[in-house]
This record gives structure tokens, C-alpha cells and sequence, in this order.
């Protein structure tokens, strides 16, 4: 049965969330200060044990409808949050990616160097077996580089659907090469050798045919906003592998969904440098301007990519996303240590 005595100790804590809904309510979630949300979600809580507690008794009916009707209101504020913003996406983009980018930046730049030194190595396969390149790049590419033909000739006359093609497989590499970082990182790692690999011997195949001005002018232009994309997409990866492999004090599973989190956003936030790669390879790459000028638009694309990047921003707090208050210790508030149920 529910005493006097543990109504009256628990009454200060009811109508402290009383209060802290109402003011949420008259002025919206934003009224609350961040310690005021996190009060609030920790007396919430508190007070779902005491509606349990209180069901308990058949003579508290009128105390249970009351918890139950506080809570129903809490949940409400806690679970919806802030309305959704237009601003949101644009706050995310202009504040939230970049810093989000240099705090795992060490992960991308693993991606790019794997990415290297594969090129590199398949440089120097195809200058030591030419069959090599055969091998890897098929023989009708090969014939093309041959013929002094560049391969991406095609694309300028369905330049709509080769957009959509090329967008398509960008995002499917990427997707790809992000998501394997579950398999520890192997499988990212294993997507970065292979692409690093192909460009570098497609790179000696055409420089042996005299067809590198062809392909670099081709590649520049959206080269320097799909290759970090890919680069972070590896960096995306390697951020769920090290969560994985590297828990440190927290439990694996933990350190997962936290390492998890923070790879969607690596991730999704490089999304957009794909659409508009994929815009430039259908319809800029493989058009007749002028080299210069191609080669001064991937300089231009490049700097701006670099300058956004490197500009200062505000990693948001994982307490907002799902439980925004999973970091709040559920022993301790303002109002001192919970009480047992029944005291």
C-alpha cells in the first residue's frame, strides 16, 4: 500500500516535471535550457517507477490517472523534441559535417593512403607485365586505349542516361565500401585497393598511349569531388571498424552503435558531393570545352571543397539522437538519489 509518507517525498519530483512541462508547453521545447531537458527526462523516469508503484494499490486510483496524465504529456516533449526545422538540413551541412569530417579525419586519410598506395602498385604492375592491364581492364577497353580512343567518347551522346549510370554506380561504391566496415574493416579495405588499383593502371595504360591529357582533363573535374566522397565513404567504414575492434572502456555493443552513428553522418554528409559528381561526369567531363578550363574548374571545385571543410563547426551531441537523454545517470537530479518505491 502507498504510505503518506513516500507521496510526500515523492510529490517535490511530480510537481518539478509538472512545471517543466508547462513551460514547455506555453513556449515550446526550446523554452528549456539543455539542463532543464536533461531534468526532464531523468524525472520522467523516475515517475514511470513510481506510476508503477502507485498501480500497485487499488486505493490510488486518482494518483495513477495523474502520474499517468504527467507522463503522457512528458513523453510527448521528450520524444517528439524540437519541431523539424527548415534550417535543420542547412545547419547540419554548414556547422555539423565539417566538424564532424576533421574529428574522424584520421580514418579518411587511412582510406586515401590504402588508396595510394594501390595505385601506385598498379602502376608499376602494368609497366612490368603488360598483360597485366589486359587483365584487368578487358580487352575492348584495351583496344580503345590502342586505337588512341578514349572509351568515355560514348557518354556525350546520352548524356542524361549516363548520368544516371554513373551516379548510380558512385553511390553503390560508396554504399559498399562504407557498410563493409562491419566485416572489421576488411571488406573497406579490400574497396580501396581495388579502385586504387584500377585507376592506377588505367592512368599507365593511357600514359603509355599518349592519351593522359585525355583522361586527366576528363577525370579532373568531378575527380576531385568523387574521390573524397569515396575516401570518406572508406572513412565512414573504418569508423564502424574501429567502434568494433577498439572499444576502449565502453561495451562493444556500445561502442558500435555510437561508432555506428557517427559513420552515418560521415557518410550521408558526403552524399551530395556524388550527385553533383555525377552531374559533371554525364555532362561536363566528356563535353568539348576547353582543357584549361576544365582543369580550372576541378581547381575551383577543389579549393571550395577544401575551404568548407576546413571551416569551423560544432560536432552535435549524440544525446540527441534516438534517446536524446541516454547519457543522463538515472540515480542522481537535483532533488538527490530516487527513493525506493514504497518507503
Amino acid at each position: 500500500m502507498i504510505s503518506a509518507r513516500w507521496v510526500e517525498k515523492r510529490r517535490p519530483h511530480w510537481n518539478r516535471l509538472e512545471h517543466l512541462v508547462n513551460v514547455s508547453g506555453r513556449s515550446g521545447v526550446s523554452a528549456l535550457s539543455p539542463t532543464d531537458l536533461q531534468e526532464l527526462a531523468l524525472l520522467y523516469r523516475q515517475i514511470a517507477a513510481d506510476l508503477a508503484s502507485v498501480r500497485e494499490d487499488p486505493t490510488s486510483t486518482n494518483l495513477a490517472h495523474y502520474l499517468n496524465q504527467l507522463l503522457g504529456r512528458s513523453h510527448n516533449i521528450i520524444y517528439m523534441g524540437r519541431k523539424t526545422e527548415h534550417r535543420s538540413i542547412f545547419t547540419f551541412y554548414r556547422d555539423t559535417y565539417p566538424a564532424i569530417f576533421r574529428e574522424t579525419f584520421s580514418n579518411t586519410l587511412a582510406a586515401f593512403l590504402i588508396f595510394l598506395c594501390a595505385a601506385i602498385a598498379g602502376c608499376f604492375l602494368s609497366l612490368s607485365d603488360p598483360s597485366f592491364a589486359r587483365h584487368v581492364l578487358g580487352p575492348r577497353m584495351i583496344a580503345s586505349i590502342d586505337q588512341h580512343k578514349m572509351w568515355t567518347d560514348s557518354i556525350v551522346t546520352i548524356k542524361p542516361v549516363a548520368s544516371s549510370e554513373i551516379l548510380t554506380n558512385n553511390l553503390s561504391v560508396s554504399i559498399m565500401t562504407y557498410a563493409l566496415g562491419i566485416t572489421a574493416g576488411i571488406g573497406t579495405v579490400w574497396m580501396m585497393l581495388l579502385n586504387g588499383l584500377l585507376i592506377g593502371v588505367v592512368g599507365t595504360a593511357c600514359w603509355q598511349a599518349d592519351l593522359s591529357l585525355s583522361l586527366w582533363s576528363f577525370v579532373a573535374a568531378h575527380g576531385v569531388l568523387e574521390l573524397p566522397a569515396i575516401f570518406i565513404a572508406g572513412g565512414a567504414g573504418f569508423t564502424i571498424a574501429r567502434g568494433l575492434l577498439f572499444p576502449g572502456a565502453l561495451p562493444r555493443g556500445e561502442s558500435l552503435v555510437r561508432a555506428g552513428r557517427q559513420s552515418a553522418k560521415l557518410f550521408f554528409g558526403a552524399i551530395p558531393l556524388l550527385l553533383i559528381a555525377g552531374f559533371i561526369e554525364g555532362f561536363i567531363s566528356p563535353s568539348n570545352l576547353p582543357v584549361g578550363l576544365k582543369f580550372a574548374l576541378a581547381a575551383g571545385l577543389f579549393t571550395m571543397l577544401v575551404s568548407y571543410l576546413s571551416r569551423p563547426g560544432k560536432v552535435e551531441d549524440n544525446a540527441g539522437e534516438g534517446d536524446p537523454f541516454e547519457k543522463i545517470d538515472a540515480t542522481k537530479s537535483s532533488f538527490g538519489p530516487l527513493p525506493s518505491s514504497t518507503g
